[in-house]
């Protein structure tokens, strides 16, 4: 992923807000070995590498997260916020550790929904079946943790609809797996819909987080958007 690739949508003296696109992980596991958007921030940012908080992983390796306070996974793409010192980042991660932080994603799901909105209310824990998978639904492992998302239908064809979706609480695959716990799930999810066939030229997740709202530390209000990505634009102009 080359500098040119990661465009800065928003920055000031704390915080630095990126447009990540579709394919690019944040950071590495320590297994595989791909340019991930911390290489970018080091590269980029150097100053960053000791801010916010490092990851050891199951091998003792230790995973530097400069400036990492939040993640979106690979496959989406959108605003992610990044802390430039520790203490916007202590900060930071109080916010979203309250709930004061939110986040605005657009999706398009398989199916027509004949509701205007709705509001998903299920705990998540690990799934049964697949250790990679979490669930909302009966049959799942382990610690229960509240979820909540809500979501408005924004435009309807016979095979899909596209939403706008606003999750309350920040849990892993959240929207993922709450959109596929009410039988929506979201197009081209090879996880989470892996029988499905992709459709509207999607070829990756098409799920995008398209804003990030919150009170700055002198107290003003804040809200970086990210542009919706060619293949969302492609997908609305399909969908009839």
């Amino acid at each position: 992923m080359k500098k040119e690739q990661i465009q800065i949508i928003y920055e000031d003296k704390d915080i630095l807000a990126i447009n990540k696109p579709a394919g690019l992980v944040v950071h590495s596991d320590g297994k595989t070995k791909e340019h991930t958007l911390t290489d970018w921030i080091l590269e980029t940012y150097p100053s960053l590498r000791d801010v916010g908080e490092p990851w050891i992983n199951p091998s003792g390796e230790t995973i530097h997260r400069p400036g990492i306070v939040h993640r979106i996974d690979r496959d989406t793409s959108g605003v992610l916020l990044i802390t430039k010192t520790q203490e916007s980042f202590l900060l930071m991660k109080e916010k979203f550790k309250n709930r004061e932080i939110s986040k605005t994603y657009h999706a398009f799901v398989y199916g027509k929904m004949t509701v205007e909105e709705g509001h998903i209310d299920r705990p998540i824990a690990r799934s049964r079946k697949d250790f990679r998978l979490w669930s909302a639904q009966r049959g799942s492992r382990g610690e229960l943790r509240e979820a909540i998302t809500d979501y408005k239908v924004l435009k309807r064809g016979s095979g899909a609809t596209f939403l706008e979706v606003e999750p309350k609480t920040g849990r892993t695959h959240q929207i993922r797996v709450h959109l596929k716990a009410i039988n929506f799930p979201i197009v081209c999810d090879k996880l989470y819909a892996p029988k499905r066939d992709p459709i509207l030229g999607f070829d990756r997740l098409a799920l995008h987080a398209s804003s990030v709202s919150f009170i700055t530390e002198g107290g003003k209000p804040l809200k970086i958007e990210a542009e919706l990505p060619d293949d969302f634009k492609n997908a609305i102009s399909l969908l009839s």
